[in-house]
């Protein structure tokens, strides 16, 4: 609710407020677009490789404290968590996020997220809903 000057207003629903995005994305493109849906209301849970995370998170500038810049314009309104795909309890955490995800949005190489065991015919089997 806003107030203003005493009279309550409601907040105003963002077009994709309730949606859950599953962000696979790194370098520039891929947060990009998942930043402008988060933008839009969508609540967006970047996963990131375990020892280091997102390639940008070391790039400059950096802020003085070594916070990259780049990064932080381009994952705002994000959650993040950092998770090694090659460890079998990781992949289960990343499994939650995608089984109760309505949008994936990966930006590797082609056939790097099947190696990874997170292809489309395998996310499909656990959501079939998954855009």
């Amino acid at each position: 609710m806003l107030l203003t000057s005493g009279i309550e207003k409601e907040t105003p629903m963002k077009a994709l407020e309730g949606l859950l995005v599953a962000d696979f994305t790194q370098a520039f493109s891929g947060p990009f677009c998942t930043m402008n849906l988060a933008d839009h209301g969508a609540r967006v849970i970047k996963v990131e490789k375990g020892g280091g995370g997102d390639m940008l998170r070391d790039a400059g500038p950096f802020d003085g404290q070594h916070h990259s810049l780049y990064f932080a314009a381009g994952n705002r309104g994000k959650e993040s968590i950092y998770l090694d795909l090659a460890k079998e309890e990781d992949k289960q955490l990343a499994w939650a996020i995608i089984g109760k995800a309505d949008i994936l949005i990966e930006n590797f190489r082609p056939g790097v997220m099947e190696k990874l065991g997170f292809g489309y015919q395998q996310v499909c089997g656990v959501n079939p809903n998954i855009i």
